[in-house]
């Protein structure tokens, strides 16, 4: 198999023990060499402080190539502007720039806030007049949830590549066919920029098929068996979700996929696992001082 590449999303830490938690998976995950790493932005703009600090320490502590996210959700263009702004002095040069939930999460009306970002396509380009920002975008490989249709799906895309965009991630996905056959609608599209497979690992079965339905994302019928009357046993689940994912990103590496970015939820153990398994393994970075404390 040849060297493939791997990406590591974390959100913003709300407790001091979540604080360590999270640096002690950076520094896990760190010797793998990631393209980037990423922290998330709250449904409407809720983390936002915490998003910037955390990323900022990751700056300062690490080498690791960072990416803000960064939404369009309840703010007005100078505000979004001035954060832009601030990452930028503070060496962030990636942002990942999405639509976002509303305030009161994903599932809600999403209503554009009349002096702000409409969506992730006037972010990016938004971005892009700031600073001559690397930005990373979302797609959906089954249509967004809002989106009228596959085709307006794709010309959101387009737009998005237009206003800057050099790399879309998708949303969490379980059936791979659905992944190829939107990579195959993207590329008779003239769509050229890397179309990155979200991992997103089982954690609670209950909690993924809510958010499943949330974002439109199919779940197939032999998950759902493989996860039946598992509810009150961690051990076992953790185990067939290794397992599940494992044949997930093997299939998709026999693919020709080169690139993975895993929603890690801050904790490293399964991602750094499926990486040891696709051959990404530990290796020294020099300068690196990311640590636990």
């Amino acid at each position: 198999m040849s060297e493939l590449n791997v990406s590591f999303e974390f959100f913003p830490p709300k407790t001091d023990a979540m604080q360590k938690k999270l640096w002690s998976s950076v520094e896990k995950l760190a010797p793998l060499q990631p393209d980037f790493v990423s922290v998330t932005y709250g449904a409407g703009g809720s983390t936002r402080k915490r998003t910037h600090e955390t990323v900022t320490r990751i700056v300062k502590e690490t080498s690791l190539p960072v990416a803000a996210h960064l939404t369009c959700v309840a703010a007005e263009k100078s505000e979004i502007d001035d954060v832009l702004k601030d990452y930028w002095a503070a060496g962030v040069k990636h942002i990942v720039a999405l639509r976002g939930d509303p305030p009161g999460g994903a599932g809600d009306p999403y209503t554009p806030h009349p002096g702000g970002y409409a969506n992730g396509a006037e972010l990016a380009g938004g971005a892009r007049k700031i600073a001559p920002f690397e930005i990373s975008v979302g797609c959906y490989p089954e249509k967004h949830p809002d989106s009228p249709s596959l085709a307006a799906d794709m010309d959101m895309l387009k737009r998005k590549i237009d206003n800057g965009a050099t790399r879309a991630i998708t949303q969490f996905f379980y059936d791979n066919t659905a992944y190829l056959r939107f990579l195959e609608r993207v590329r008779k599209e003239g769509i050229d920029i890397p179309i990155v497979p979200g991992i997103m690992p089982v954690t609670s079965f209950a909690g993924l098929r809510k958010m499943a339905d949330i974002c439109g994302t199919t779940i197939p019928g032999r998950l759902i068996k493989l996860f039946q009357n598992l509810d009150d046993d961690p051990a076992t689940r953790q185990l067939i979700a290794a397992t599940v994912a494992a044949e997930q990103c093997l299939d998709l590496a026999e693919e020709g996929v080169k690139h993975f970015h895993f929603y890690t939820l801050n904790r490293d153990e399964m991602a750094f696992a499926l990486c040891h398994m696709l051959g990404v393994r530990p290796k020294s970075i020099p300068g690196a001082k990311a640590s636990a404390a």
